[in-house]
């Protein structure tokens, strides 16, 4: 728990800390809304992640089982040579996308010609259908394979932004607001014990001009009736 510090117990500290302490309240209920948020938004990578993560396996998995098919139907120069020159080219693209302060890369990609058959470097006649396959499995998962790559960048982002918004949410709530308020507290009652102490000064300098005053009034009338009887 936090102490206080060494203040100054004035009625100008107490009017600053107070505004202090309003706006801590204040960004450690933000902090707070963004942290929830970013929580929710990332259990949403998480899934997503998840879903993609299996659906690039099983497409991988299904293209190295064509491989294998076609590596054993085909000579090793035949394969080698009809992988060898890539005849589609793939231009990637990245941008950035803001969510809670967090850049999250977008990943676009778009390739050199629309016809699906370009992915094919090869001649049909002395290839297998298994190799056809294998590289149809791996074209059909890349854009699976390029949001998988942005989903896992998004969540680790995301967790050390979660990370760093909690430690500056448990700063405000365990230690700058407690701290604000023992002081406030600390001044309030000094500001207090000084007006008690004030008012009970008064309140003797009243009795004291209260009994001078009485004491010269009745000095003031045994004067006149001295004069009263010399008369």
């Amino acid at each position: 728990m936090a102490g206080r510090t060494q203040v100054n117990p004035t009625r100008m500290e107490l009017t600053r800390l107070k505004k202090k302490l309003v706006t801590a309240t204040r960004g450690h209920k933000l902090l707070k809304d963004k942290r929830d948020e970013l929580m929710r938004q990332f259990l949403d990578k998480v899934r997503e992640n998840k879903r993609l993560r299996e659906r690039v396996e099983n497409g991988i998995q299904a293209a190295n089982k064509n491989f294998l098919l076609a590596r054993a139907g085909m000579q090793d120069e035949v394969l080698n040579t009809a992988l060898l020159a890539p005849k589609q080219k793939v231009t990637l693209e990245s941008e950035t996308e803001n969510v809670m302060s967090v850049d999250i890369p977008k990943f676009t990609f778009k390739t050199r010609t629309p016809d699906e058959n370009d992915i094919y470097s090869y001649g049909f006649a002395f290839t297998s259908s298994d190799l056809d396959g294998a590289v149809k499995s791996l074209s059909d998962i890349f854009p699976d394979m390029l949001k998988l790559a942005e989903c896992e960048k998004a969540c680790q982002l995301m967790a050390a932004e979660i990370e760093k918004t909690r430690r500056r949410v448990n700063a405000l709530e365990h230690v700058m607001i407690p701290e604000l308020q023992e002081n406030i507290k600390y001044i309030t009652m000094k500001l207090d014990e000084n007006d008690r102490a004030t008012t009970t000064r008064l309140m003797k300098v009243k009795d004291m001009l209260l009994q001078q005053s009485i004491e010269e009034q009745r000095q003031r009338d045994a004067e006149v009736l001295e004069r009263f009887r010399e008369a």
